[in-house]
Parts: C-alpha cells; sequence; structure tokens
C-alpha cells in the first residue's frame, strides 16, 4: 500500500464520514450498545461535523489515501487533533506538559490495518501537532482496547492517567496516553 496523508477538502466529507461510521465501533468494547455507537456517530462523525472540524481554527484533520490502488484514492483512515487539554480534571491531571494537543480521533479501514497506513497518519499526527507548537499530544483510549494501546505506546504514548468517556448513554473507562513531543 502506498500510504498519502493530506488535509481533507470539502469534496472529501461524505467518504471521510463514512470511514469513520464503519471505524468507530471497531474500537468500541463490547459492552458498548449499538444504540449507543449510532448516537455517536451521528453526533459527532456525520458529513456536517466534518464541515465544521475542517473550519474550527483549532482543529486538524488529516486522512491516509491509498495512493496505489488503480480504483482510485480510496480514503483508509483519518485522524482529528485539537489544540489544548481541555475542562475534564482527570485529563488536567494527566497531561502536564503544554502546551497540548489532543489526539482526538484516529481510525483506519481493517484492510489497511498492518499495510502502514496507521503509522504514516500517526507520524503526519505528531508532525502537524508540532507545527501546531505543541510540546506534547495526549489522547484517550478504551481501557480494552490492547491492541491500541500497544500501538501508541510503539509511537511514543505512556499511561499517564484515566478518564471516563460519554458514548450514547453509556460511560466508557479511557485510559489517557500522553507523548512528549
Amino acid at each position: 500500500m502506498t500510504v498519502e496523508v493530506s488535509t481533507p477538502t470539502d469534496a472529501d466529507l461524505a467518504e471521510l464520514a463514512d470511514v469513520a461510521a464503519r471505524t468507530f465501533p471497531l474500537a468500541c468494547p463490547p459492552s458498548a450498545t449499538a444504540d449507543n455507537i449510532a448516537a455517536f456517530i451521528a453526533e459527532n462523525l456525520s458529513r456536517a461535523r466534518f464541515g465544521e472540524y475542517l473550519a474550527d481554527p483549532d482543529r486538524a484533520v488529516l486522512i491516509a489515501r491509498d495512493g496505489a490502488r488503480t480504483d482510485g484514492d480510496r480514503i483508509v483512515g483519518y485522524a482529528i487533533l485539537i489544540r489544548g487539554v481541555g475542562a475534564d480534571a482527570d485529563v488536567q491531571r494527566a497531561v502536564t506538559t503544554e502546551p497540548a494537543v489532543e489526539l482526538s480521533k484516529m481510525y483506519v479501514l481493517p484492510d489497511a490495518h498492518g499495510a502502514g497506513a496507521s503509522a504514516a497518519l500517526m507520524t503526519a499526527a505528531l508532525d502537524r501537532a508540532r507545527q501546531l507548537g505543541a510540546a506534547a499530544v495526549w489522547l484517550g483510549v478504551n481501557q480494552e482496547n490492547q491492541r491500541a494501546q500497544r500501538f501508541y505506546a510503539k509511537h511514543g504514548f505512556v499511561v499517564a492517567g484515566t478518564k471516563t468517556f460519554r458514548l450514547g448513554e453509556g460511560v466508557e473507562s479511557d485510559y489517557v496516553m500522553v507523548c512528549p513531543l
């Protein structure tokens, strides 16, 4: 796979929302209900929401494309960065290096796992965080998602605390992982 990472345009929003809707459930723990997952997707991962994210100066959206495909350069993954730590007290305790940027979302389609898309997207996300002036990048990852935790650790993230994450009507337990830049 030849991976190309770039900033999406308005023309990419429908495909990006589709990739987001297909990948988000893969990171959810088995206890998450289909209704709660669907509610999160509808509220946060729609075409309209991605349009808002692109227009927000405190966010950076990246997409990974499979540039080697003969049927076109399809989006295989995406990442969203958000400046700052936010108001969550648990995150504020865990993220002690500032300025910081949150790696809010980073998902890759299953058929692109192990093909370099995730690594390319992470490298580009960390580079973009540096461009935004960050001294650290932080993220929340479900405590049951060991595969993601291993991936993040491989890229320099360490567990620095815990927080909760609202998923529809449910509340999930996350680790806060931090990567100094």
